[in-house]
């Protein structure tokens, strides 16, 4: 199994790469953007596109790591679900932007919040979402790098944390061979979706099928919680210290839906305070140990 985290781009997008390897990743996730700033303004620092060394420089010290399935995250900005047709051309051109930054560096995928819906409907969010993807699509023409959108803990009006909504979106969308699903287990946890037992993880895994998204599943984000089942609350946990502990995992990993797809770390950047050693270390250890047990 394949297991990795979300990677610093300081200093450059390749050095990403040298965290990676230093805790012993398989896989790497990464911020295209600055994740609190709009990417829309290409005269802004944090706006200005990739070029062709940076991709260069990328390409090549990827190809001499050991690391395998780069993906992205969106802004944290970004919301294609919103009735405010200002916000939602700014969240549209700001994915735009970031889909084609993703592009050049020839990720896999870019991971994006379906989005809040704020003061219209759930119904009306996911199809403000569909039509931006649709026209996001026609502008970027992606050929590497899929955009994944992930299920929610399910906070406020936002949507995602029911799988009936991504299955909508999934079949809603007009190229659907440029999507796919990222599946948080944090998220899962937060939003209902008990996969602690194995009655819980069989009705979630029989919900992805039903709603035919289990097929188009491409990357998990791997973290505990530390809030309970059902609170719709997204508090990220070290592995085996929150709500879905080291029993919960292990039966997530062993799951068929979920074993051979590349995992993320989403944990907090800390070292543990007894003994100095980064939690990146220690978390993918755990997993480790988890499919071995």
């Amino acid at each position: 199994m394949r297991f990795g985290s979300h990677c610093s781009i300081a200093g450059g997008y390749h050095k990403a790469f040298e965290e990676a390897q230093r805790v012993g990743c398989d896989c790497m996730q990464i911020f295209v953007t600055q994740p609190r700033r709009w990417p829309t303004n290409e005269a802004q620092e944090n706006g200005n596109p990739i070029n062709h060394s940076d991709a260069e420089q990328f390409a090549s010290v990827w190809k001499q790591s050991t690391i395998g399935a780069t993906i992205a995250h969106t802004s944290y900005l970004i919301n294609v679900a919103s009735p405010d047709d200002l916000l939602w051309q700014k969240s549209l051109d700001a994915l735009v932007a970031e889909w084609q930054r993703a592009e050049k560096l020839k990720l896999e995928g870019l991971v994006m919040h379906p989005g809040a819906h704020t003061k219209s409907t759930p119904e009306e969010g996911l199809e403000r979402v569909a039509q931006a993807v649709d026209a996001v699509i026609k502008i970027v023409k992606p050929k590497y790098c899929r955009l994944l959108f992930e299920n929610t803990a399910g906070q406020g009006s936002c949507l995602g944390h029911q799988i009936e909504h991504l299955g909508w979106l999934l079949k809603a969308v007009k190229k659907s061979e440029h999507v796919g699903v990222c599946w948080d287990t944090c998220h899962a946890l937060a939003a209902g979706y008990d996969f602690r037992t194995a009655a819980g993880m069989k009705a979630m895994v029989a919900e992805l099928e039903q709603h035919s998204v289990v097929e188009h599943l491409r990357a998990v984000h791997i973290n505990d919680s530390k809030k309970d089942c059902g609170t719709r609350v997204d508090r990220h946990e070290h592995i085996g210290h929150g709500f879905i502990g080291e029993a919960g995992f292990k039966r997530f990993l062993a799951s068929t839906a979920f074993k051979n797809l590349p995992m993320y770390l989403e944990t907090p950047k800390e070292k543990d305070e007894v003994t100095g050693e980064e939690w990146d270390v220690i978390n993918l250890r755990t997993l480790r140990s988890l499919c071995k047990k």
